[in-house]
């Protein structure tokens, strides 16, 4: 009898195992094996005072410093660059120029000369999208006028409108009016597989985004734009002061942090230097 119920049990955990093996399996079959991620280092950023990133007052007068990357996906039906970082032109300037009182920033190698290792040009890049229409994500963005600009439509219309949010100069974008766009309203599918995902976050800005990648070996990646600016920011749900709606930004960080648990992601705070520091350095990939 013991025996019985033991070999039972055996055979249980036997088919427990296999199952799960084969949810493993299908999971990873969901991504394009040729599809990696490479991270760019497009920037960095020094504030004196983050009080700008809490509206709590918790940061008043601490000092900070973020990451400002640019993530290549390589896809077999073409290559996607998420974020154009701050702008390669600060690279010409060894110490970094200031954007605002407190606020520096520094380039310490070229986009262009990144994609360039890769075997790239400018003109490579197929599709183009961004978390968001601030400066430190679109400073590159006039180099890549051939690709076609996936946008969501509130951002656009938010930065282009007649009294909009807080948006820096369209100078760095201007390249979108003779770009071909993709207008998008909410989630959107880049290549049709699902293994591409823009996914819609809005708070911080009208239109701002995050994007979700299904991996054949890592899994599923989601980059968070600046939906967090921390990963103290990620744990204590901190809202900026310079977010142009507040409400959206929780119900954001609540569906966010929703998709993350479903999926099991491995999330990536794109402004934290010790999420950047843990993926495969450039020009090593993710896959």
């Amino acid at each position: 009898m013991h025996i019985t119920l033991a070999a039972g049990r055996f055979v249980r955990m036997l088919l427990s195992a296999l199952l799960l093996s084969l949810a493993v399996l299908a999971h990873a079959a969901d991504a394009p094996t040729g599809i990696r991620l490479y991270v760019i280092d497009c920037g960095r950023i020094d504030a004196s005072d983050m009080s700008l990133f809490d509206d709590s007052g918790a940061l008043d007068g601490k000092p900070g410093t973020m990451s400002v990357p640019c993530f290549l996906i390589r896809h077999p039906k073409g290559i996607l660059l998420w974020e154009t970082g701050l702008g390669d032109a600060i690279a010409d300037h060894p110490n970094g120029i200031d954007f605002a009182p407190g606020i520096h920033g520094s380039v310490r190698i070229r986009l262009v000369d990144q994609l360039k290792a890769l075997g790239l040009k400018p003109s490579d890049i197929d599709y183009l999208a961004f978390s968001h229409w601030h400066i430190d994500h679109t400073g590159n963005a006039n180099l890549f006028g051939n690709a076609t600009w996936i946008l969501q439509r509130r951002e656009l219309a938010a930065a282009t409108g007649l009294a909009p949010p807080p948006f820096e100069s369209l100078a760095p974008v201007s390249a979108y009016k003779n770009a071909k766009m993709r207008l998008i309203d909410g989630d959107a599918d880049v290549f049709g597989d699902g293994s591409v995902r823009l996914l819609s976050l809005p708070g911080h800005t009208p239109g701002h985004q995050a994007l979700q990648l299904q991996l054949p070996h890592a899994g599923v990646v989601l980059l968070s734009g600046d939906l967090y600016h921390s990963r103290e920011a990620r744990r204590l749900r901190r809202v900026p002061r310079v977010n142009v709606d507040r409400a959206a930004t929780l119900a954001s960080m609540n569906r966010f942090e929703a998709i993350a648990t479903r999926t099991h992601a491995k999330v990536v705070v794109q402004h934290d230097p010790r999420d950047i520091a843990l993926l495969p350095h450039f020009p090593a990939y993710l896959h």
